[in-house]
């Protein structure tokens, strides 16, 4: 018997839509399909008729001597899942071996000072001093930029911090680009610098939540009550989006609250929440670019959220469908087109 080739794919989303949410009264299946349909809404058609970097033009503020892995993830993402242009301001002891993992990357090693004159093999020990030319070589390409991604592999150096902060989490994000926000650590020490900035997006599992709860709430608070807890936490910070990653993401803007109940898999390799802050910013941008008039009653963060953790978690699902135990984050990064396709392009 023949079968259409558009039954087929109409067959496989309605399966990746039944197993994506738990038919509890809050979500159901067309529940689900509604929200599906408002992140298709923002994915900007491909065209010939565009120039490069109207798509994305993504930023990444992170990576030094011990994790470049992080933001290559984050920043290889974005490019894979539509951005035209990726950049990734890291360290300079970082940025030879970000720039080996892919060329397809435009590496920046500002966030450090060069190694004084006197110490020049001291490689393993680079100066992390204050560095004003590292918040001025970000700043200046923030017009050129739609959203940047803080965080990923920026480690805990207070001197590396200090570098970040004025230039990627004070001035630039009160400024023009959508910024998505994932270094949860400085965040956590100074909860003001995202206060009430309703572009941004912030991704903390379990363990950053409950430390961002401690930081911003007075109130004991039922950590228990995911949802609960997310609404708080996003209206003490002014209405922020929270993504708290987990067996079921929940995201709040401080007003509403979705569940990605998406099938992921069994591993918990690292690297798979900067995949996802990687497709955040792509998505902030694009839902932010798109307008209200598609969101219907949702935030724009709230919706390019949601459509960030279910492409996170098919990526994750066909990899390990594949690979098993042995399924790590750079396994999932060949899956994010089919993954891309099969949930919003049938």
């Amino acid at each position: 018997m023949a079968v259409a080739p558009g039954w087929l794919a109409a067959q496989a989303c309605q399966r990746v839509l039944k197993r994506a949410f738990s038919l509890h009264k809050a979500h159901s299946i067309k529940d689900m399909e509604n929200t599906f349909q408002l992140v298709k809404n923002i994915i900007p058609p491909l065209t010939s008729k565009k120039h490069k970097g109207q798509a994305g033009r993504i930023g990444i503020v992170g990576g030094c001597q011990e994790y470049t892995g992080a933001p290559y993830f984050a920043a290889i993402s974005a490019l894979k899942v539509g951005a035209d242009l990726s950049h990734v301001f890291c360290t300079r002891e970082a940025a030879p071996v970000i720039k080996s993992y892919s060329p397809e990357l435009i590496v920046h090693p500002v966030l450090t000072l060069p190694l004084p004159a006197r110490k020049p093999l001291s490689i393993s020990t680079p100066s992390l001093s204050d560095s004003p030319d590292a918040v001025h070589e970000v700043e200046k390409w923030l017009p050129r930029l739609h959203a940047l991604v803080v965080g990923p592999g920026l480690g805990r150096e207070d001197a590396l911090l200090k570098n970040v902060e004025p230039g990627a989490h004070g001035r630039a994000v009160k400024g023009s680009p959508y910024s998505v926000q994932d270094g949860l650590w400085l965040i956590a020490q100074q909860p003001t610098l995202i206060q009430g900035y309703r572009k941004a997006v912030l991704t903390p599992n379990h363990v950053e939540f409950l430390r961002l709860l401690e930081a911003v709430l007075t109130d004991p608070v039922d950590s228990s009550d995911r949802r609960g807890a997310g609404l708080r936490l996003s209206q003490a910070l002014g209405n922020v989006t929270v993504v708290q990653k987990g067996e079921q993401d929940v995201i709040s803007d401080g007003e509403q609250v979705l569940e990605c109940n998406l099938q992921g898999s069994n591993r918990r390799c690292g690297g798979q929440g900067d995949l996802l802050s990687g497709f955040l910013g792509v998505m902030v941008q694009w839902a932010l670019h798109a307008g209200p008039e598609k969101m219907n009653g949702f935030s724009p963060p709230l919706v390019a959220a949601f459509g960030a953790c279910s492409l996170t978690r098919q990526c994750s699902h066909q990899a390990f469908q594949k690979y098993g135990r042995s399924t790590t984050t750079s396994d999932m990064i060949p899956e994010i087109g089919p993954a891309f396709s099969r949930l919003f392009e049938t």
